[in-house]
């Protein structure tokens, strides 16, 4: 039987962890010796799957970032394989401590402000990049909205500030109470989008008769007054699309004349996302990406966590984190209020990971939430929002989001994020507009796999380069991309499907 320190083939997270995660295939009858332990694995381990480090009885407690993520269902022997045959979530009580892990950020001085080049816009606010939108308040005008982008495909020839014209369009705006949760949620999304940095200019098309009408977006959320078109008023399809050609060809001269200009990195507002998540993602790519955001936060910047069900059984490390009461109990109620509406509903928080979570060696929510938590740094958490709210408070905040990858992103860029970091370990081929997306994978196979659609192959941290070296690698990444270097998903061309704000109640 080989024989080999467990450090060369798997990943010890915490000294008090119960498991030890595979960095590569580990065969059967393989020994690890950890210390004076001698583990002899007792089944084919796949990477990113846990290892028992000693034995566990039924409903005993297993370990792993020294946090509970679940209970043995059965009794568990050193060196079995741990997964969803002997692991599940049981019954945790967490107790909140708030405040308790809030460290002073050490800012950096002035003198040592990085910059990038972005378009400065009238309320202060910088974009990273300079769209021209075509905004649908309602499903009904949706097609309009995209026959009218079409139009528009090469602009950059003749107006070479201008990244693009895109359709904003979306499944909803009627069927749904006036002012209800749902509508406020979307006028919210839609507000965010119009006057989002990254959009130099907007038209809204609507039917005329929808839930979500034109001018009480405009008055609620300070729009002023765009240029409106109703297919109703204009005369049917052919007509609203002549009128919002003519709209488009008026407002590109408007978004070309901004022109990037050396920014302070302290304008970026970084939302962070994951999707296909393994056993890896909160090894490699999740800290990773939370070492930048604490450098971007440093800088004076902002950091955004989201996926409210994901960080389900991890909430109480940012409860230690929160800088007051009052951010302790937004984040609280935020998860009272989920495990209503998925009472309510007939689902369950504990039920989240997917099926490729779990073949990438993540077994329950909890696990999957600590992983998740680690995209959010070390930094005090400042302030909590709801979905889509304007971001408005700097450094490391919150923004309750689903876990759904396209209505989290949707949310943040919504809410302001100017640029998007996505972690992956199963893939993802994620894109986002207005805001550019970079992907980072979790493990050397997805990025080789997929390498015309991740940005920054995270996996070289299983292989012994610094987990610090691959944070500043995607800081790096973030001024770059920034300043106007396209992602894979821009070069693909991906990013207006996946608008999808989040329809919360019922449709009527």
């Amino acid at each position: 039987m080989a024989t080999f320190d467990v450090r060369e083939k798997a990943i010890v997270l915490h000294p008090e962890d119960d498991v030890v995660i595979a960095k590569a295939p580990i065969p059967a009858g393989t020994v690890l010796e950890d210390g004076p332990e001698r583990i002899t694995v007792r089944g084919d381990i796949r990477p990113g799957h846990k290892v028992a480090r000693r034995a566990r009885a039924l409903g005993q407690a297993v370990r792993r970032y020294g946090q509970v993520i679940g209970f043995a269902t059965e009794p568990i022997a050193q060196g079995d394989h741990v997964h969803t045959h002997n692991l599940a979530v049981g019954e945790l009580q967490r107790e909140y401590e708030v405040g308790t892990d809030v460290r002073p950020v050490d800012y950096y001085p002035p003198e040592q402000m990085r910059y990038f080049d972005g378009f400065p816009r009238g309320d202060g606010r910088v974009g990273t990049r300079n769209y021209v939108a075509v905004i649908s308040t309602v499903n009904c005008s949706a097609s309009v909205c995209q026959f009218i982008r079409e139009r528009f495909r090469d602009v950059q020839k003749d107006y070479p500030s201008v990244d693009g014209v895109i359709a904003i369009t979306h499944k909803s705006g009627c069927g749904t109470k006036l002012f209800g949760e749902d509508h406020e949620a979307l006028m919210r999304v839609l507000a965010g989008y119009a006057r989002h940095p990254n959009v130099g200019a907007y038209v809204l098309i609507g039917l005329g008769c929808e839930v979500n009408q034109t001018l009480p977006l405009m008055d609620r959320h300070g729009l002023g007054r765009p240029p409106v078109l109703s297919i109703q008023e204009s005369g049917g399809i052919r007509k609203t699309i002549e009128a919002g050609v003519r709209a488009v060809e008026q407002l590109l001269p408007v978004a070309n004349a901004a022109r990037r200009t050396r920014q302070p990195v302290s304008e970026l507002i970084l939302a962070t996302n994951c999707g296909g998540s393994d056993g890896n993602s909160g090894i490699t790519a999740n800290p990773a990406l939370g070492w930048a955001v604490d450098e971007l936060v440093r800088y004076g910047g902002t950091g955004v966590l989201a996926e409210t069900s994901e960080i389900y059984g991890a909430e109480h490390l940012l409860i230690r984190r929160a800088v007051s009461e009052g951010v302790a109990k937004r984040l609280i109620d935020r998860f009272k209020w989920w495990e209503y509406y998925c009472r309510v509903l007939g689902a369950e928080m504990d039920n989240n990971p997917a099926p490729g979570n779990k073949a990438g060696g993540l077994t329950t929510v909890f696990e999957k939430s600590l992983g998740g938590v680690t995209k959010g740094g070390t930094t005090p958490l400042q302030d909590v929002f709801l979905y889509a709210e304007p971001i408005t408070t700097r450094g490391f905040v919150f923004m309750d989001t689903p876990g759904h990858d396209p209505v989290s992103v949707t949310g943040l860029v919504a809410g302001g994020a100017n640029i998007v970091c996505f972690t992956t370990g199963r893939g993802s081929v994620f894109g986002c507009r207005p805001a550019p997306s970079l992907k980072l994978a979790t493990n050397s196979l997805v990025y080789r796999n997929m390498e015309e659609d991740m940005d920054i192959n995270c996996g070289v941290i299983l292989e012994g380069t610094p987990l610090a070296a691959v944070g500043r690698q995607i800081f790096e990444e973030v001024i770059a991309v920034a300043s106007g270097k396209k992602t894979k998903s821009e070069l693909a061309g991906v990013g207006e499907e996946e608008f999808a704000p989040w329809i919360i109640g019922p449709v009527l």
